[in-house]
């Protein structure tokens, strides 16, 4: 039988708002049961009555809370709907998190939903008053809506329904689930189980059937049992085949070997349990598993805590464990600690023994010390845990038990899972959050400085990774590179206690990043140059290695030696060429990897051969060939032959100097020569146009057409002939032309040869790159030279980013330029980031949702169902418009938005997209619709409402035009 993986987890219980205190309750031995909750109903009431017995339950802290905005509900749809799927939804949210997967990539997936649910109180407080039913109530209610709501917000494309067999509901859920992906009705599942007390009916019925507690406390197979007592959870696992979580390197929690589904039939009543059935549900369990009862190291039994109940399932647990075997078995039941969570008992206690497997051990069973000797537990090869028990073996098997009311039991096979992983070490990486407002990220921000307090260094980067993957996508984004977890620690406190502090790793991403590269030309060069950048991007040193190999028969040696060693090359024409083509080629095919893609390119002198080379106009061995040839050949001229005088502000260049180029006085600090090869004069050259140097002579263009050149662009031009040249892939701003090269126009051998001769024309070919707007600049080059040119020769606001910034470079630097880049919404290939043995999932905390908001109905003091009161506060960022932008229009527009959402007008930001963050769906449309044709006196065709009008301001501006043609009103 094909085994099931559980690889997340997420629930919310009594006591516990997550599993981690879940685990914590139970290992503690303790129960989370108390008083009724203001909120619920007035239990003396039905207590003075005779219509209860108890005024106690399990019952979870803040049920009522609801981060709408995060999944774009409007308030008004928050408020109708059935808090369990309120709750369901944050809880399935979580759950996928915590088996390290983004839940927006899983929009389109074959993903199940199975979810168990017994309850659905919350229809019976707002769906009997007639005149107030609303299209929200009727899709807020529902059991099957539970299931559905999550396929919905999450966009899966998998099997969805819930599931209602009683108290046996969720796992049954889960054997369906299993079904489902053993015939590959889906790739993955969803599964939970929820269950919200809104009402004393049950609770009723449970007294007068003589199935409650009168104290209040659930005590499976005491001695002094009596009952059972109510109680509250929402609890989700993901499951997966498990060779396809082993392919994926998600973490697992156990491993499912075999579940079977019964029913009782026609037995001693409708809702008394059947030994017989019960114990046939578990050996069909077993054999389906392919293990023998006495494998079976503990069982979590339904356990509910009645009399009958706990004799009955004490005999069908004893008939099939009550072999020879080494060790008892060990018996609890998850409701002795949280009550009977009914529709979420079995994924409740499916949670419990999946966590026992994970972390080794068996929690000690609640009221063990007052054990029933009737029930003659050892006889039958059980024991009630006392203590924590050690499991042996590093995969223990476990079982679990769900019993219906009405008859349907459903029994699991669990073992553990032990996976090895590769050795970690102490590396930088790139930390990721995001979430779906600023105050979501600070709140998600310190959970995640919390986890990094403690820790370890060498399980930094592994973090660094899993948060790539999991925490990256949302539409508010911090991101930063850190080099180990107390740098990143201190960046997140700052983050957190200082609003100021958002400047640099916090944005809004947008939807079309559009970024343009510069390569640099000769005269960047340094000894060791991007050394720090080979040490720490395999990418970077896979493309040198490229280039390396196409040049060496080329060049006579290894180019990355001349990039990375030691050597000074600036009197070095034939060599700094090769160095500077190789690592913008390198850069290039690196930014590449990691998904970073150009809308433009600028390569300046010799840095416009490996733009080239990027956007497909030569074949790397060609260029590279034709690069050795120009930079032997131009080495070859006279170290004379040009000369460059200038007046005025020279030390706005000189940072652009070095030694190839003589810099002396004339007549004073006004009156300068610079003399050296002609390459170098060239960009000196070019560097003086752009500060806008006023010059006295300039003779550079005499040394380009001198006869000393004529006899190197022949025998250049002849090598260059030799190759192909295609059109470039991507836009390119020629620095020969000065302009942005035509469709078909080609950088040919014509075109290589002239370059040689002629100015660099990179301040036009910057300023007519502003016809394509980006929003960074990326200068590709071993240090910092393009990139402070760029705003006064082209006047943009572009952004500029600097991969290796000279020669004090960390490497850190392009993880900044990768970060910035995540930060205003660009998807990285983060894999390209990590080596092999860091790409190694871990659990992260998953999203803390805002309990700003907080929605609820109470049944009152034993009033009727419609006299219930509704509650709610909600709250969205301000808007705050320009006073000469509110007119009669903008007024009523944000009046009408607010009384169909729900939000107050004032909340309502006129930039806020309707669907995603207003949560307007296609009803709230209609009545929109409807709204404005009444109010304005129009007719408004409703697919041009959807195709044109995103925002309130478009609704604004749409409506102000209307209004202005004859014939329209406006009142």
């Amino acid at each position: 039988m094909t085994e099931i993986a559980i690889v997340g987890i997420d629930g919310r219980f009594p006591g516990a708002a997550n599993p981690a205190e879940f685990w914590s309750l139970l290992m503690r031995g303790s129960d989370a049961i108390s008083t009724v909750p203001h909120n619920r109903w007035d239990p003396d009431t039905y207590l003075g009555s005779g219509r209860l017995n108890t005024t106690r339950g399990g019952f979870l802290a803040d049920p009522d809370a609801f981060d709408h905005e995060f999944f774009g509900i409007s308030p008004m749809e928050a408020e109708a709907m059935d808090p369990q799927q309120r709750l369901m939804a944050q809880v399935a949210w979580r759950a996928l998190e915590d088996a390290c997967l983004d839940p927006h990539a899983q929009a389109g997936t074959n993903t199940g939903v199975f979810i168990g649910v017994m309850g659905n109180e919350w229809a019976q407080l707002r769906m009997t008053d007639y005149e107030r039913i609303t299209p929200h109530l009727g899709s807020g209610n529902g059991y099957c809506m539970i299931a559905n709501r999550v396929s919905y917000l999450l966009d899966l494309k998998g099997p969805s329904w819930a599931v209602d067999s009683a108290c046996s509901s969720s796992l049954v859920a889960v054997h369906q689930a299993c079904s489902a992906l053993r015939v590959g009705e889906c790739d993955q599942a969803i599964v939970g189980g929820v269950n919200i007390m809104m009402t004393p009916a049950l609770n009723i019925f449970y007294t007068q059937a003589g199935l409650s507690a009168p104290d209040g406390t659930c005590k499976p197979f005491s001695a002094e049992a009596n009952g059972i007592v109510r109680g509250e959870a929402v609890a989700a696992v993901v499951l997966r085949r498990l060779a396809d979580a082993e392919a994926a390197g998600l973490p697992i929690y156990g491993v499912i070997t075999g579940s079977a589904v019964n029913q009782d039939g026609r037995s001693n009543g409708l809702t008394a349990p059947n030994r017989w059935s019960q114990e046939q549900v578990i050996r069909d369990a077993y054999s389906r598993a392919g293990i023998r009862p006495e494998q079976i190291a503990a069982v979590e039994a339904h356990g509910t805590g009645t009399v009958l109940g706990d004799m009955i399932e004490a005999s069908a647990l004893g008939a099939v464990h009550g072999v020879d075997r080494p060790a008892p078995c060990a018996l609890g039941s998850v409701k002795g600690n949280i009550g009977h969570t009914e529709g979420a008992a079995g994924i409740s206690a499916l949670i419990k023994m999946a966590l026992a497997a994970h972390h080794g051990v068996v929690p000690p069973s609640r009221h063990a010390d007052t054990e029933n000797s009737r029930l003659d537990l050892r006889a039958k090869g059980l024991k009630l845990l006392r203590a924590p028990q050690r499991l042996r073996g590093p995969v223990p098997l476990l079982a679990v038990s769900s019993f219906g009311l009405g008859g349907t039991n459903a029994h699991l096979v669990l073992r553990g899972h032990r996976a090895t992983s590769p050795p970690e070490r102490p590396e930088p990486g790139i930390v990721t959050l995001s979430a779906n407002s600023s105050a979501g990220l600070r709140r998600n921000a310190a959970e995640l400085a919390a986890e990094l307090a403690d820790l370890p260094e060498r399980r930094f980067v592994r973090l660094c990774w899993t948060s790539n993957q999991v925490k990256s996508t949302g539409r508010h984004r911090l991101a930063f590179a850190a080099s180990g977890p107390q740098d990143a620690l201190a960046t997140l406190r700052g983050f957190t206690e200082t609003p100021a502090s958002a400047d640099g790793i916090a944005d809004v991403a947008k939807r079309d990043v559009k970024v343009g590269w510069l390569f640099t030309g000769q005269g960047a060069q340094y000894p060791g140059m991007t050394r720090a950048l080979h040490d720490r991007f395999a990418g970077y040193r896979r493309a040198l290695a490229q280039v390396d190999e196409a040049m060496a028969e080329h060049l006579g040696r290894s180019v990355s030696s001349l990039v990375l060693g030691e050597e000074p090359l600036t009197q070095q024409t034939g060599l700094a060429q090769p160095a500077i083509f190789a690592v913008g080629y390198a850069m290039s095919a690196m930014l590449s990897e990691l998904g970073v893609r150009p809308n433009w390119l600028i390569g300046h002198s010799i840095g416009e051969f490996a733009a080239a080379v990027h956007a497909g106009v030569l074949a790397l061995p060609d260029a590279c060939e034709l690069v050795a040839a120009r930079a032997r050949l131009m080495q070859e001229l006279p170290s004379g032959g040009g000369m460059l005088a200038v007046r005025g502000e020279l030390c706005s260049v000189l940072d652009l100097l070095d030694d190839t180029v003589g810099v002396a006085a004339l007549n004073g600090p006004e009156d300068t020569v610079c003399s050296g090869p002609v390459a170098e004069l060239e960009r000196v050259a070019e560097a003086l146009r752009e500060r806008d140097v006023p010059t006295r002579r300039l003779n550079v263009s005499h040394a380009f057409h001198s006869p000393l050149m004529e006899p190197m662009l022949a025998e250049f031009a002849a090598v260059a002939a030799r190759f192909t040249y295609r059109s470039a892939t991507v836009p390119i701003y020629s620095t020969l032309y000065g302009r942005e090269l035509a469709s078909g126009e080609l950088m040919d051998a014509e075109y290589w040869t002239e370059h040689v001769r002629n100015p660099v024309r990179w301040a036009d070919a910057m300023t007519a790159a502003r016809a394509r707007r980006v929003d960074f600049v990326i200068e590709l080059g071993p240090r910092r030279v393009l990139g402070p040119m760029v705003r006064r020769a082209a006047q943009t606001t572009a952004e500029i980013l600097t991969p290796c910034p000279g020669p004090a470079a960390t490497g850190l630097e392009a993880a900044d330029v990768i970060a910035r880049l995540a930060r205003a919404g660009v998807r990285p290939a983060w894999d390209t980031l990590y080596d092999a043995d860091q790409r190694h999932l871990v659990r992260l905390t998953p999203y803390r949702f805002s309990t700003d908001s907080r929605f609820w109905a109470t049944a009152g003091n034993g009033r009727s169902a419609a006299d219930v009161t509704t509650t709610s506060s909600h709250r969205a960022e301000p808007s705050v418009p320009d006073q000469a932008d509110v007119d009669d229009v903008h007024t009523a527009v944000l009046e009408m938005l607010g009384e169909i959402s729900g939000y107050r007008p004032a909340e309502i930001p006129v930039g806020a997209r309707l669907g995603e963050e207003l949560g307007f769906d296609s009803i709230m449309l209609v009545r929109l619709r409807a709204q404005l044709e009444r109010r304005f006196e129009i007719t408004i065709d409703t697919e041009a409402l959807l195709a044109e009008i995103q925002t309130p301001g478009d609704l604004i501006t749409y409506l102000r035009q209307r209004s202005d043609r004859p014939g329209t009103a406006t009142r």
